[in-house]
């Protein structure tokens, strides 16, 4: 199992400071998600874990090893990274979209071989997209693109993943079914990091929840710890009925305070 770490994590877009001195170690078998809102730093600490941005102080690890030292490639084996808000530019098939998952196993003038064939076809079965696979990709429904963009970070079949907003332009249905498929992933020994908004789906099928607010670290702990009454109303501004629906956890925000 892969372990993701930081320590002192200092951030800075341009001028202005975005995580501050964040702490933690993310191990593999869990599904994580770091949640937050507008602006919290949510997605700049996912792409900083990925050695995508460099950080001002502290650092970033993988497997104990500074991010900064390791090559590019071999991050992309290690941590399958679906980002947020993708635009498609060119007239792709979602099978070779889909296909450059398996990029970072291939050297150069590589061809697509059996082995991963099949791991294209495993992706394609866990996201639901087998009967999209000879549509463009990009005329797809905002629902189906963000589910193809899934399958091919699934297909890379990484020891981590990180999906930042993976739930974005999906129905409820297919909401259900990708938390179903992260929990599954991290059942199976993977380390799931996950952006969410959605504070039911946080709460219902995350082990670990990281609460961001203003570039800190707020709270860090299981759903049930990190999600109460007072803390909603800190960071969110809210104020929120949580309860349950039998085994099922329910946050319900009900109106801003103030």
């Amino acid at each position: 199992m892969v372990s993701i770490a930081c320590q002192g994590l200092h951030v800075a877009l341009g001028k202005r400071t975005v995580l501050q001195g964040i702490d933690a170690t993310l191990e593999g078998g869990a599904l994580i998600g770091v949640i937050g809102p507008n602006g919290a730093g949510k997605s700049t600490l996912a792409r900083t874990l990925l050695g995508l941005l460099p950080p001002t102080r502290g650092h970033a690890s993988i497997g104990g090893e500074d991010v900064r030292h390791i090559a590019r490639n071999r991050i992309a084996r290690t941590i399958a990274y679906l980002p947020q808000g993708q635009t498609l530019h060119w007239p792709l098939s979602v099978e070779r979209l889909i296909e450059f998952g398996r990029l970072p196993h291939l050297g150069p003038f590589s061809r697509v071989a059996a082995a991963d064939e099949g791991a294209i076809e495993r992706a394609m079965e866990l996201a639901d997209v087998g009967s999209l696979r000879h549509r463009i990709a990009s005329e797809l429904s905002g629902g189906e693109r963000a589910r193809v963009l899934l399958a091919r970070a699934l297909a890379v079949e990484a020891p981590a993943l990180i999906a930042d907003e993976p739930l974005a332009s999906l129905d409820p249905g297919h909401q259900i079914e990708v938390m179903d498929l992260l929990r599954a992933q991290a059942t199976g020994g993977k380390l799931v990091i996950t952006v969410l908004h959605d504070l039911t789906m946080a709460a219902r099928f995350c082990d670990r929840l990281l609460l961001l607010d203003q570039g800190r670290l707020i709270a860090d702990g299981s759903p049930s710890s990190v999600l109460t009454a007072d803390r909603l109303a800190q960071v969110y501004g809210i104020k929120a009925w949580i309860g349950s629906a039998g085994d099922t956890p329910l946050i319900v925000p009900l109106h801003r305070n103030g």
